[in-house]
């Protein structure tokens, strides 16, 4: 006899933090489809999905509706929306290079971060307790503070995106322009620096961390 209690397939992917998971896929599909026609449009959706990985996790905890299903739609969902972005600044921006290398950071050390996880047992990937760098834990332990550097990125990208009037823009030549013409700029230009600065650190300590668990996971099995 079925254990009643326990939640079918079909109900864990109608669970409504993952409807607002598919919802922001749809979103970013359209955005990225009219990223060149509309660039407000695509701003504005782009940002609205990215405030949604936020909300399906209050949904979440709320509804007492979390699942690993959910876990990896949201962090598949964020990589590949910021990686898009990141890929089309790449064709905009000379040189495109730091745009892919960005790129790269982002999915490996979160793809080794929810691979090292799972493989020692953990139920998320944000569980860094037993992490020795401080800021790593910080990141993970205050959300506000996630929060920030998340938000630093993405505003930063899409500020990125909005200046751009050509296909061959100077990245130093455009941020210096846009800081001196407009203080609006460089307020919003520094707050996002500053928080973009600390998530690129905090992805290169996560690379380093999620690799050192799995080569210690490697030792562990052959003694």
């Amino acid at each position: 006899m079925a254990d009643k209690s326990r939640p079918s397939t079909l109900t864990v992917y109608l669970y409504v933090p993952n409807i607002i998971g598919y919802v922001r896929i749809l979103m970013n599909c359209f955005a990225f489809a009219i990223c060149f026609k509309d660039k407000y449009l695509f701003s504005v959706l782009y940002f609205v999905s990215f405030v949604c990985d936020a909300l399906d996790g209050w949904c979440a905890r709320k509804l007492n509706q979390v699942s690993t299903f959910g876990a990896v739609l949201d962090m598949v969902t964020d990589r590949i929306s910021t990686a898009c972005l990141l890929v089309i600044l790449s064709q905009v921006y000379r040189p495109g290079m730091i745009f892919l290398s960005l790129l790269a950071l982002d999915i490996a050390s979160h793809w080794l971060q929810m691979y090292s996880s799972f493989l020692v047992g953990k139920t998320s990937h944000k569980d860094v307790k037993d992490s020795s760098s401080w800021l790593f834990k910080l990141y993970y332990g205050n959300r506000k503070f996630m929060g920030y550097c998340c938000v630093s990125c993405e505003v930063l990208y899409i500020v990125l995106f909005l200046l751009a009037k050509n296909q061959t823009e100077n990245l130093t030549e455009v941020l210096v322009n846009a800081a001196t013409q407009s203080w609006f700029y460089l307020i919003l230009l520094s707050l996002s620096v500053i928080g973009w600065v600390i998530k690129q650190i905090v992805n290169v300590i996560q690379m380093k961390t999620a690799a050192d668990a799995c080569i210690l996971y490697d030792i562990g099995k052959k003694r």
